[in-house]
């Protein structure tokens, strides 16, 4: 398709562009390996470049994008591909910014040929794309549109990196995404597993709690179970906690989890208990424990629940743990 050349950025002034950027050798088909570190480049100082730049970052180029796309040919795509991706801190300040984003993943799943240029790209700062507010966005997307070859690459970097993503703010919500999203059964599983022999420390970590709190939402027996084996011992500790709570308490939505956890509220000795009844979070697990052993046909838990707790109720009244002293009346 023709395009004009009309305004400060048309497909053949990328094409003078693409003369003057060093390329990196191989960019197009190398693939670095999971952890590899790329040693700092220059940034793109071409003018024509930085039209480019302007026209994927800003809120007003949205109608050029979209101009330049649709007027685009397979080759000319190939070349602003190429443009967008030679040099690694150029691409990252374009994705990094709301509207790249959004424009780079309009570009991906278009053709092999562009998506091994993104490709190479994403994987050259896959952690720190994968951890950027909205960065994350474009890998995710890779992830749904490339072809099979091009997603293990990407799902073997996300092995690698896959504990330091979920201990970050932005990559734990990316790793969820990814995921959710997974559509190939081994990667999906090898992820599960890596969340779930590693419960204990993501479940205490600020962001890492709300991958495992992810995983157990997916509802996905094995994963529930492995996590569960991995938590065993401590869902008292993180019962004390705001989002470890949270954890345990879904733990409980599963009836072989919920009977690990009740036994282990039952060991615990009884000053411990009472603490935990009382707590502004502990108070929601004990509640919860106490309703769903008694309807989920548990009748000895829930008595040797109810047991454990009666001693302390007069303590429980007019504290969080109120309704817990209301359910052991009850119970009475």
């Amino acid at each position: 398709m023709a395009t004009t050349d009309n305004g400060p950025f048309s497909m053949s002034t990328m094409s003078n562009a693409l003369q003057h950027i060093p390329f990196s050798k191989g960019i197009s088909g190398y693939i670095p390996p999971p952890g590899f570190t790329p040693r700092p480049s220059y940034a793109v100082a071409d003018t024509r470049s930085n039209s480019l730049f302007n026209v994927m970052t800003s809120g007003e180029g949205l109608s050029q994008f979209k101009d330049i796309i649709s007027k685009s040919d397979r080759k000319e795509l190939q070349l602003m591909a190429s443009l967008l991706t030679s040099d690694s801190d150029y691409f990252m300040e374009v994705v990094r910014n709301i509207y790249g984003s959004r424009r780079v993943q309009k570009l991906l799943g278009i053709s092999d040929d562009v998506d091994a240029f993104f490709c190479a790209a994403i994987l050259r700062r896959f952690f720190h794309i994968m951890t950027d507010k909205y960065a994350s966005y474009v890998a995710i997307r890779a992830m749904l549109v490339f072809d099979q070859k091009k997603k293990y690459v990407m799902y073997e970097h996300l092995l690698h990196h896959a504990l330091d993503i979920a201990r970050n703010q932005y990559g734990c919500i990316a790793l969820n995404e990814v995921i959710t999203d997974a559509d190939d059964p081994f990667y999906r599983n090898l992820l599960l597993d890596l969340v779930a022999r590693n419960a204990v420390c993501l479940s205490n970590d600020p962001s890492g709690n709300f991958v495992v709190q992810h995983v157990l939402t997916l509802y996905d027996s094995r994963c529930t179970h492995n996590v569960c084996v991995s938590l065993r011992g401590h869902c008292v500790d993180l019962s004390f906690k705001k989002y470890g709570s949270y954890i345990v308490e879904k733990l409980l939505d599963n009836e072989e989890a919920m009977a690990v956890v009740v036994v282990e509220l039952l060991e615990c000795d009884g000053d411990r208990l009472m603490r935990l009844a009382r707590n502004e979070f502990g108070s929601f697990v004990v509640v919860k424990a106490l309703r769903l052993t008694k309807v989920m046909k548990s009748v000895d838990l829930f008595r040797s629940l109810v047991q454990k707790l009666m001693p302390f109720r007069h303590l429980l009244v007019r504290s969080h743990g109120n309704n817990i002293a209301n359910i052991l009346e009850s119970a009475v």
